[in-house]
């Protein structure tokens, strides 16, 4: 299926100035393009701010694949998803520009397929409460040699996102990403405070 991201839908906050690097935030399922833009005032004041509407619907809201077995999508829909993210990213933030990626949930998953998809594309990655496919992906060992930070963070009590899923991820991106990994005791499907402080400090030390 040819998925397309429209870009009348797309929401944008943050910094205005030309130039500045560029954080794209991927929303959850059954979510919206305007659900992440709520944790700006976390961020560095110095990125601008990209937030797109999942192409399909679901739920309540959008969606970038449909949901069939918790934590393991069907691959090609992901793939087609990150194939569209790709040519809106292409068409709206210029080649050279530092460009990070955000997502919760079926957005962290986005995050990560992204990445094994056009690894050069991007300056780092921030997986919350989210997953990667258990599949192998043609762009793997370009990422594992490109040494792309990856910031991972969920709860120890998420009841979504299956805790086989978020094990298998971590040991994914420990061997395919710098990782940076923290788990939030007691902490469900959700972000808290002291998670985004970390993001913070890792966005502020990544994408530059």
């Amino acid at each position: 299926m040819t998925l397309t991201i429209d870009p009348a839908v797309v929401r944008h906050a943050g910094s205005t100035t030309a130039g500045s690097p560029v954080l794209v935030l991927l929303h959850g399922y059954g979510s919206h393009e305007g659900d992440l833009l709520g944790l700006a005032p976390h961020l560095p004041a110095d990125l601008r701010l990209v937030a797109p509407r999942g192409p399909l619907t679901g739920g309540p809201g959008f969606a970038w694949a449909p949901v069939t077995v918790p934590g393991r999508p069907d691959p090609a829909a992901v793939r087609d998803a990150a194939d569209a993210l790709l040519t809106w990213l292409d068409a709206t933030v210029p080649a050279g520009t530092p460009v990070g990626l955000l997502g919760f949930s079926q957005g962290g998953l986005m995050v990560t397929q992204l990445l094994r998809t056009r690894p050069e594309r991007f300056a780092a990655g921030v997986v919350l409460s989210g997953f990667a496919l258990d599949t192998d992906e043609p762009g793997d060992a370009d990422l594992a040699a490109r040494a792309v930070p990856v910031l991972l963070g969920h709860g120890d009590a998420d009841p979504v996102i299956p805790a086989d899923a978020t094990a298998r991820t971590a040991t994914w991106l420990a061997a395919h990403t710098v990782l940076e990994h923290h788990v939030y005791p007691a902490l469900g499907h959700a972000i808290i405070p002291p998670e985004l402080a970390h993001v913070a400090s890792f966005l502020t030390r990544t994408l530059r």
